[in-house]
């Protein structure tokens, strides 16, 4: 049912909580004593339609804070399973995020941090400043960098002391997509033999999210199949770019992989700062399991979680192994693609084979890839100096980045060699893949620090910065500079 505009804007239906009871239970957000506005995203307010004069009021800040009720909306908590660090954690569920409900333009409202629910786990269902600070800003800058993910549109903050490791403030982050399902809701009815509801939950899926695997010819009309490939191809796709900007998840669970291939819980998450490919960015991570040059096979592994649970509609493990070998395919073609793209080698040269063109690409990467890794050089300054040094034919601040410069002065006159287009052309290109700006440990601890006393200027300064990476925005290269040295010493864990 469609319900009435009220004030804000909004227009609610609620298709997820037609579901039925074994999906999710209704309940209300825990108020907050006192909120008061830390960040907004105008952007993600267009987004929804939202009335601008609203969102900016009193009653918004409360309705956000999940101290008001929203009119309209019907709060619940929905339950899902998982894997956490490759071991079967049972049933968790949304233990601190309310779902408000679904706009008519089909996106969710969710408030992150709004209370306790049945599925907390003993914990208190909230979050605290630092880590929604951190939440919102990577939210809309993996949006600027044009990657799939969860919007941010508010974050609101309350005096209220929350314990972590010490006592901190709370924080509540809404958050909008198109859902946020996770492949851990098929893992929950799989592991407990809900058939009925697992058949419910992918119908409802495929209806919403993938209707061509309804009509599929693909595996025989299997539209459960079909399903599964679609999933792992969009996840190969976003791994790619994820590798391709150096962004470290962190936490890559099952319960955490959206079933949509968003990017979707960031908790310890890091965008690397010198490249090293085996980078743990969590502190929580003993193991290195979710290292940087790990999410690829991690997301892989994730996918087979997916394909065991669907295994009851899909039928035969040969038809799931099947839906899943689109992965392998899908990724090193993608992240090869987009490689390419960051060295402005977007075509072959004229009267070359595709095929002949890809190995040489595939040997630039490699080479270049492995000259990064060599030094620990900075993966974004480089890449955006490398985008400058074509434009300007001078390639004096590229080789300064390196200590020992045999390797680069080897592979610069190969690369030139390879390009196809006008120098020009390639850095115009270049300039829009490369970013200038990504959301660093070290900017995102200042900003922090400086909204723990009440200044969200820093918070403002960087959502502006992050929602067009790509611009140079003049008076704000430091912020585009080298990380300080203390950079290193922060350290980042599964604890918000």
């Amino acid at each position: 049912m469609t319900l009435p505009t009220d004030i804000s804007g909004l227009r609610w239906h609620h298709r997820f909580a037609m579901l039925g009871a074994a999906f999710h239970t209704r309940l209300q957000p825990t108020p907050l004593p006192e909120p008061y506005w830390v960040a907004r995203s105008d952007a993600t307010a267009r987004l929804l339609g939202l009335d601008a004069q609203w969102f900016a009021s009193d009653e918004a800040l409360e309705a956000l804070t999940g101290s008001r009720p929203l009119a309209g909306a019907e709060p619940l908590a929905s339950v899902y399973s998982g894997h956490q660090f490759g071991v079967w954690a049972g049933q968790l569920g949304d233990g601190r995020a309310i779902l408000l409900g679904e706009t008519t333009d089909g996106l969710e409202v969710q408030l992150k941090g709004a209370g306790r629910t049945p599925y907390s786990r003993g914990g208190d269902g909230r979050a605290v400043l630092r880590s929604s600070i951190r939440e919102f800003l990577c939210s809309e800058a993996m949006h600027g960098l044009g990657i799939p993910t969860t919007r941010a549109l508010s974050l609101t903050g309350s005096d209220q002391r929350v314990r972590r490791e010490t006592l901190e403030t709370a924080a509540v982050v809404a958050r909008v997509a198109p859902s946020f399902i996770r492949f851990g809701h098929f893992e929950h009815f799989a592991a407990s033999g809900q058939d009925a509801e697992l058949r419910a939950l992918a119908d409802y899926v495929i209806e919403r999210y993938y209707p061509a695997c309804r009509s599929t010819e693909r595996f025989g009309g299997n539209a459960y199949a079909a399903l599964l490939e679609a999933v792992s191809e969009r996840t190969a796709a976003l791994l790619a770019q994820w590798q391709s900007v150096g962004f470290c998840h962190g936490v890559m669970n099952t319960d955490n992989m959206s079933i949509l291939g968003l990017t979707i819980d960031y908790g310890p998450f890091q965008f690397l700062d010198g490249f090293d490919p085996g980078h743990i960015c969590n502190h929580s991570d003993t193991s290195g399991r979710y290292a940087f040059n790990q999410q690829p096979s991690v997301a892989y592994w994730n996918l087979h979680a997916l394909a065991q649970a669907l295994l009851p509609l899909i039928g035969d493990k040969e038809t799931a192994v099947s839906a899943l070998a689109s992965y392998k395919r899908v990724f090193p073609s993608e992240f090869d693609r987009r490689m390419r793209a960051k060295l402005g080698l977007d075509t072959p040269p004229p009267g070359t084979a595709v095929a002949e063109a890809e190995a040489t690409d595939r040997l630039l990467i490699d080479g270049v890839l492995s000259l990064l890794a060599a030094e620990r050089t900075d993966w974004t300054i480089f890449w955006r100096r490398l985008s400058v040094a074509v434009q300007s034919g001078d390639m004096a601040a590229v080789t300064d980045l390196f200590i020992d410069r045999t390797g680069i002065d080897a592979w610069l006159p190969a690369y030139a060699a390879r390009r196809a287009a006008g120098p020009a052309q390639a850095a115009g290109r270049m300039l829009q893949v490369n970013p200038k700006f990504v959301l660093r440990n070290h900017l995102g601890q200042e900003a922090i620090e400086l909204a723990q006393n009440k200044d969200f200027s820093g918070v403002a300064i960087l959502l502006t910065l992050l929602e067009s990476p790509f611009d140079d925005h003049p008076g704000h290269e430091a912020m585009a500079g080298f990380p300080p040295d203390w950079a290193s010493t922060i350290e980042i864990s599964c604890s918000s």
